[in-house]
């Protein structure tokens, strides 16, 4: 399994908090303790996800739950962020099983959170459905440019996870005064709007960046 000749890719994360989320993160990192691995953060992160999904499903009978929802995003940005700082600041990087583990969980992961919002009745389990299948479009297109171009990128514009995390908690808190909003004189679940405009935006990433990447390839294997 050996492979010396494996280069990992190159990352871009340019966006709205990314420099204070550096910092953070290398601070926290440097004061783990020896017993902590990034395995031990992988897992948290994961763990915190599926939780959030089962909160979210919860919160059909008990909408207390909501803010449960939210320290399991903080947990989860806590394990899924830290985990390969952790493991860059100890000198101990395992590039092509970090890859893999840490986006086949965030795969499993969103699709537990999306399931749970399925369940929950604050959004339309179709609606959750076009949000998950756009989800793994992007990631499909992110996983076969970082492959075949040797770029990996982390964040869209000024959005990226860590981003998203933070509206889906404001949303939550929202959800709990206001869980129905009226457009046009037409009532609407909260979340009904937000999914819907996250699967636009999600479907115009994945449409714009598979374009602009195929062009590239295109370039570079260009037949005589």
């Amino acid at each position: 399994m050996d492979n010396p000749s494996f280069t990992p890719a190159s990352r871009t994360q340019a966006s709205l908090l990314a420099p204070l989320e550096k910092k953070a993160l290398l601070w926290l990192a440097h004061r783990m303790p020896a017993w902590v691995s990034s395995d031990h953060l992988t897992l948290l992160g994961f763990t915190a996800m599926l939780a959030a999904g089962g909160f979210y499903a919860l919160a059909r009978w008990d909408p207390r739950a909501l803010l449960l929802v939210i320290g399991c995003l903080i947990l989860n940005w806590f394990g899924d962020s830290l985990d390969g700082t952790l493991a860059r600041v100890r000198n101990c990087q395992r590039p092509r099983y970090g890859f893999y583990v840490d986006h086949v969980v965030d795969a499993f992961g969103t699709s537990a959170l999306l399931g749970g919002l399925a369940i929950s009745g604050y959004m339309h389990y179709l609606v959750a459905l076009g949000v998950l299948i756009a989800y793994l479009l992007v990631s499909i297109e992110v996983y076969l440019a970082t492959y075949t171009l040797g770029h990996f990128q982390l964040s869209f514009g000024k959005m990226s996870p860590t981003e998203l995390r933070i509206l889906l908690s404001i949303g939550n808190l929202v959800l709990l005064v206001k869980p129905i909003v009226t457009i046009l004189g037409t009532r609407y679940r909260l979340y009904d709007v937000g999914g819907v405009i996250a699967m636009i935006g999600l479907t115009f990433t994945v449409i714009f960046c598979a374009i602009r990447n195929t062009k590239r390839l295109y370039d570079a294997e260009r037949l005589s």
